[in-house]
Formats: C-alpha cells, sequence, structure tokens
C-alpha cells in the first residue's frame, strides 16, 4: 500500500471517528433533560448571599521577585509553599506572614508546586522536565541552600502539575507536557506507572492538571490542551477510564469535588464545567456573563486559570487571566462575588488559587508577584 493510500485511509478514519463523536455528543445530550441550575430553580433553591465584606484580605505575603504561578496549602492549614517565576519556593506561616523556608530551584522556570501529607517536603516542577523534592528538615548546604533530597525524572516535557497522593509523603502523580501522567514511588525515584503516551486513550496534547479523588485515592483525573479531562485507575494504567468533552478551548485546572463523583474543570473557553464521573455526563457549565454578550469575539475571553471547591462543594472559586476571582454558587450557576472588584485584589493575571484545609480561608496568587489570604468575615464559615 502506497503512502498516499495510506494517508486517503487515515482521513477517512479520522472522518468516521468525529462523526461518531459527534452522534455520541448528541446522543448524550438528549439523555440530559436538565442541568444542576436548573433543577436547583425548580426545587425553589435561593442563591447564597454574597457581600464585599463576607470575604476580606486579611494577609499580603510580599517576598516573590517574579510571577508566581503555583499555591499549596499544608493539610494542617497554616502552612502555604509558593512557586515564582523568580526560581525560588517560599514557604510561608500563613497566620504570620513570615517566610519559614526561601528554596532556590534548579531550574528557574518552576510551574507547579506542592505540599507532601505530612507537610515534612514539597515537591515542584518546571520547564527542566523534572519534579525535584525537598526535605524541610533537611540541613542547609555550605552556600545556604536546601539541597534537591530526590530528583524524579523520565517526563521527556516539561512538568506542569504535581500532587502527592494522600496519607502518603512517598507516592506522586505528576503531568507533564510528553501528554502523559506519571505515578511516582519517591522512596526509589523510579515511575511505578505511566499514564497515557503510547495508550490511544491516553491524552493528545500537554497535560496542564491532575487532581486526585480525596475518596479513593487510586482514582485520578488530568486536564489537557487536547480540550479534554481524563478518568484514570492507578490500576490500570493502559487506558483512560473515561474521557470527558465540552470544552473549546485548553483545559487548564481540574479538581475533583468533595463528594469524590463529580470534578471540576476550567478552561481557556472562558467556563468552568461540573462532570459526573459515574455518567460521564455534564452537569453544569459556569460561563460569566460577560461572555454572554454576542459578538464578543474569542480572543476577549479570559481564561479559567484555577479552580476550587469550599468544604460543602455550594461554592466555586475561580480565577482568571485578567485578574477577576468570582466566587460562584454550583447550585445556581450564578456568581455571588468578584475578588477582583474588591479592596487589595490583584493587579495582574491570577495564576492560582487554594482553600485551606479547613475551608476558613482562600488564598491567591498573582503574576503581580504576591500572595493573598482572603477570610471569610463576620459570623461566615466557608459553606
Amino acid at each position: 500500500m502506497s503512502v498516499a493510500e495510506l494517508k486517503e485511509k487515515h482521513k477517512a478514519a479520522t472522518e468516521t471517528l468525529n462523526s461518531l463523536r459527534e452522534r455520541l455528543r448528541d446522543r448524550r445530550s438528549q439523555l440530559l433533560d436538565t442541568d444542576v441550575a436548573s433543577y436547583a430553580k425548580a426545587q425553589g433553591k435561593t442563591p447564597v448571599a454574597f457581600g464585599p465584606t463576607d470575604l476580606v484580605c486579611c494577609r499580603i505575603l510580599q517576598g516573590h521577585t517574579g510571577k508566581v504561578y503555583s499555591l499549596d496549602w499544608t493539610p494542617e492549614k497554616n502552612r502555604i509553599v509558593s512557586a515564582s517565576q523568580d526560581g525560588r519556593l517560599i514557604v510561608w506561616n500563613a497566620l504570620t506572614s513570615q517566610k519559614t523556608h526561601a528554596i532556590k530551584l534548579p531550574c528557574a522556570w518552576v510551574m507547579t508546586c506542592a505540599f507532601s501529607p505530612t507537610g515534612q517536603s514539597v515537591a515542584c516542577g518546571g520547564l527542566d522536565s523534572v519534579c525535584s523534592i525537598f526535605d524541610l528538615n533537611a540541613a542547609l548546604d555550605k552556600d545556604g541552600n536546601l539541597p534537591v533530597s530526590r530528583m524524579l525524572t523520565g517526563h521527556k516535557g516539561y512538568v506542569s502539575c504535581c500532587q502527592y497522593v494522600a496519607d502518603d509523603d512517598t507516592r506522586l502523580i505528576t503531568g507533564s507536557g510528553d501528554q502523559t501522567c506519571v505515578l511516582w514511588d519517591i522512596t526509589t525515584g523510579l515511575r511505578t506507572s505511566v499514564f497515557g503516551g503510547e495508550y490511544q486513550s491516553g491524552h493528545t496534547a500537554d497535560v496542564s492538571s491532575v487532581s486526585i479523588n480525596g475518596s479513593n485515592s487510586r482514582i485520578f483525573v488530568s486536564g489537557s490542551c487536547d480540550a479534554t479531562a481524563r478518568l484514570w485507575d492507578t490500576r490500570v494504567a493502559s487506558r483512560a477510564v473515561r474521557t470527558f468533552y465540552g470544552h473549546e478551548g485548553d483545559v487548564n485546572p481540574v479538581k475533583f469535588f468533595p463528594d469524590g463523583n463529580r470534578f471540576g474543570t476550567g478552561s481557556d473557553d472562558g467556563t468552568c464545567r461540573l462532570f459526573d464521573i459515574r455518567t460521564g455526563h455534564q452537569l453544569q457549565v459556569y460561563t460569566p456573563h460577560q461572555q454572554q454578550q454576542k459578538g464578543d469575539s474569542i480572543t476577549s475571553i479570559p481564561s479559567v486559570t484555577s479552580i476550587a471547591f469550599s468544604i460543602s462543594g455550594r461554592l466555586l472559586f475561580t480565577s482568571y487571566s485578567n485578574g477577576d476571582v468570582f466566587v460562584w454558587d454550583t447550585l445556581l450557576a450564578e456568581v455571588v462575588l468578584n475578588l477582583g472588584t474588591l479592596q487589595n485584589s490583584h493587579e495582574a493575571r491570577v495564576s492560582c488559587l487554594g482553600l485551606s484545609a479547613d475551608g476558613s480561608a482562600l488564598c491567591t496568587g498573582s503574576w503581580d508577584t504576591s500572595l493573598k489570604i482572603w477570610a471569610f468575615g463576620g459570623h461566615r464559615t466557608v459553606i
């Protein structure tokens, strides 16, 4: 068979695949008779009442000299680690704003960071294609720097995200520009499993984010620049359990809902979406009002950069490339507050955010080089 004939067969197969995919989407749409917001409104649910005094900036963490790209809280809620383009990780005491560690990185182009479950170590990765582990209790080297305790090498592209497996300081999942996710054994520095890559059910573009199910640590979801999210079981690396479609741009953040049965996504198309892992159905789309105006060009739509759910899941926190941080009522799909309009809001792109373990505070990181901690004011606790 000639090269031309092979190309023609490939083109025909691709067209058939796309046609079947569209038919599947249409069939799924027909089966969905409602969404979360419509059902909630039909049940007479009232929106969450939020005002400017209900979420206030109580701490500004200053010390980075470059854009902040990533942050993570410790499980005990009082420490934060942040990664910046200045080539440093900083560990902060969230209660006092003091720096406990300023870690010089082997590669300045860091993109992600994460605390271990015990809070005794931190991981980071970036354009060097390596995930570096630092033991926060280790002795400083002769130059006064904290040495790398383990380097996880094996990715063929940049490391875009990392997350420790719950209650286990020895296992970590990374996502990469090489289109794969990897489960690592930190003790040996070896890859336990590789998800995607040569497998046809894997992502077809850069992996941008991962989120491990809090109810079942064997399950995780990944988001990718191929506009999909994929569900994985660490026991079966050869294929994705399910692929989720719907976005029209790169899927940037993914985050599991508190009950573990759903997860949220955010995309360059400006929307967030809520998916059910049991049915594969899209439950809700969270679209800012300015995007609903006709005539808006795709370039005017700010990308979703990071998301987080409140403890109960009633609130969804989303950050955008234009500096907005929306608080959504997940039931009614309504914006109840925009931190970007409040006093002490960020002056540039908000690249990352995260909620403390007890849900009492939100931290945001920005390209304006600062991090801000937002506390729930008055009698309110996070919903």
